[in-house]
């Protein structure tokens, strides 16, 4: 085991959630993973998130989620930080999950409100300083209401910024206004907290309001895309960095293809097919009861791609 730094790793820029290559018969490909891993930071991304929405990790079971955060931090071999997400239902079995990611060398773990139980705000804190109290790497928080109902508020999370419980927010809230209000808190407060959006196709807005990076499912697909936009960002190019977000925005319109079929397979299905497609990855497989793509959303994706000149196979 090996952590990226011993001090606390800053997570910014363009920092992907690592999708999660599976073999025909559902299990993990870690070959594919691995090549996945490498290609991200070749394209020159500053971070890696593992175990995430987009990794498929409520799918997994815990070895499999400490096989998967292993063999990326191995890939990595320390050139980025990598972080990963203990997503579970209760504080107590989100910190036995996150002790055993760090063993693998991870340099934070982020997770979110309680799953299933009902808590107040004030719960919601205890839930986070537990955490935090439990794991030997940074805690950072997950805002993503639409897959546990809860939405974490401003107050709470500058609360627990003010007493170190948490170093970051990964905000997939679909709340601009909010997240907008949170990068003025944060910024008043001396910026304790790494603010990253989930949003891909606002990451430029988003950049100019003051986050310090962005988590893009689709930089899975075209991650150098999203690298250009960042750095155009880096030097105040607005003109370049908007002009770098509409192309991506042409090529997110993969997820609207597949039709009638859940969230989990529209969107992670789509960036797979288009990994496929890109070779980036040698299946297109989804985890355990994920439907996958017909025939006609595969052939729209594939022509989306042609268009933008993402075809033919990344080498």
């Amino acid at each position: 085991m090996s952590h990226t730094s011993s001090a606390v790793a800053r997570f910014t820029g363009v920092v992907p959630p690592v999708a999660t290559p599976l073999n025909l018969d559902g299990t993990v490909d870690h070959a594919s993973l691995e090549r996945l891993v490498d290609h991200l930071i070749e394209s020159g991304v500053h971070g890696l998130f593992a175990l995430g929405s987009t990794g498929e990790t409520a799918y997994f079971t815990d070895d499999q989620r400490v096989a998967i955060a292993r063999t990326i931090v191995a890939a990595a071999g320390g050139r980025v930080p990598v972080i990963a997400g203990a997503i579970e239902l209760t504080s107590t079995r989100i910190a036995e999950l996150g002790r055993k990611l760090s063993a693998t060398g991870v340099d934070a773990i982020v997770t979110t409100a309680p799953l299933y139980t009902l808590n107040s705000a004030t719960e919601v804190g205890a839930h986070f300083r537990a955490i935090a109290a439990g794991i030997d790497v940074p805690l950072w928080a997950y805002d993503v209401p639409v897959r546990v109902h809860t939405k974490l508020g401003l107050d709470l999370l500058m609360q627990l910024a003010a007493d170190g419980t948490i170093h970051g927010v990964k905000d997939s809230s679909g709340d601009d206004v909010g997240f907008r209000r949170l990068i003025a808190a944060n910024n008043a407060a001396g910026h304790p907290l790494q603010l990253l959006t989930g949003h891909e196709v606002v990451v430029d807005a988003m950049a100019l309001a003051g986050a310090d990076g962005v988590v893009p499912g689709l930089a899975n697909v075209e991650a150098a895309g999203y690298v250009r936009l960042w750095d155009a960002v880096t030097r105040g190019d607005w003109t370049a960095a908007r002009a770098e977000q509409e192309r991506i925005n042409s090529i997110f319109e993969i997820v609207f293809q597949p039709r009638g079929l859940s969230g989990d397979a529209t969107g992670v299905g789509a960036f797979k097919a288009a990994m496929k497609a890109r070779g980036l990855i040698t299946t297109a497989t989804m985890a355990s009861t994920v439907e996958t793509l017909d025939d006609d959303a595969l052939e729209r994706i594939n022509e989306i791609l042609s268009a933008l000149d993402l075809m033919p196979v990344a080498s």
